[in-house]
């Protein structure tokens, strides 16, 4: 078990001790992630294709989504507005209108991708047994390169500990995650640790979905995929809503996409205010995404 670990987080723990200056190196590193991400996306599709019974696994994969979001979701927002309560975070409201539907076009291409690569592996007859292979090689590449830019973000370690809005908001979507994740297997009757797998991709839907689908099948990935996409579009529409009421709980549901692509959403209804601990918030849960998803699948 923990050898099948530590082939996984390697990598990713020697991508983090690389620190690197330069910005065109690290605006490579980046654009290298977002291509590789997109590869995956691509080989999941074939997975799928690959499947027996594709329409049956399709609705399944449906199905647990629809679980997880919801159970997860409920936990996180009965438990979040605990903060606002307790640590009031004053946002600073701000009338800048975001283009939203842009932003969320991003989300839409990768939805787009996997149904590529579902499409050709639907028309050509071919043999997809290196998919899963090929998926496994470049997760390891995708991984060192995530290690690199988690380390290269500008966040210290000083930073994130003087932030304590930012950590109490990060530790109650983690408590608050796994438990949804464990009501979400109770009722599909799956094993809890892959409850508990799926519930510890905090919006980060490009690496749970692959994560998953290479540990536990295109099913659980493409479900895992599904469930945090599904989280991140409903963030970009509750952030500018709510965020002038509940920042906290703005924030905590973006999850870990609050250090990166919901972080605009945030700045701009939210206030400058609201931006450190967003980033501190989104880089602790981005942080847990690899670590706690993968100690799961393995137990």
């Amino acid at each position: 078990m923990f050898s099948g670990m530590l082939y996984i987080f390697l990598p990713l723990v020697i991508g983090y001790l690389i620190p690197i200056k330069n910005e065109t190196i690290l605006h490579q590193v980046n654009a290298q992630t977002s291509r590789l991400v997109l590869v995956i996306l691509g080989l999941m599709g074939l997975s799928l294709a690959g499947l027996d019974n594709l329409s049956q696994n399709l609705n399944q994969i449906l199905v647990y989504t629809a679980t997880f979001f919801l159970s997860i979701s409920a936990c996180n927002l009965a438990v979040l507005p605990l903060i606002d309560r307790l640590m009031p975070l004053k946002s600073q409201g701000n009338k800048n209108k975001l283009p939203l539907s842009s932003m969320a076009l991003e989300s839409v291409k990768l939805i787009v991708v996997v149904g590529l690569g579902l499409g050709i592996g639907l028309t050509f007859t071919m043999d997809l047994s290196w998919v899963d292979t090929a998926s496994e090689l470049i997760l390891l590449l995708l991984l060192f390169l995530i290690g690199i830019q988690l380390r290269n973000s500008g966040m210290t370690l000083k930073q994130i500990l003087l932030n304590k809005h930012g950590m109490t908001i990060a530790a109650l979507v983690l408590a608050s995650s796994l438990p949804g994740g464990l009501i979400a297997a109770f009722i599909l009757d799956i094993p809890f640790n892959h409850g508990l797998a799926m519930a510890s991709g905090f919006g980060w839907y490009s690496l749970a979905g692959i994560l998953m689908g290479d540990a536990l099948g295109p099913v659980y990935g493409g479900a895992a995929f599904l469930n945090e996409l599904l989280r991140e579009l409903i963030a970009l529409v509750l952030i500018p809503v709510a965020i002038n009421r509940v920042p906290s709980t703005s924030i905590g549901y973006a999850g870990a996409t609050a250090m990166d692509f919901t972080l605009p959403v945030i700045q701009s209804t939210g206030g400058i205010h609201c931006v450190p601990v967003a980033i501190v918030s989104g880089f602790i849960l981005s942080l847990a995404v690899p670590f706690l998803m993968l100690f799961f699948v393995s137990l």
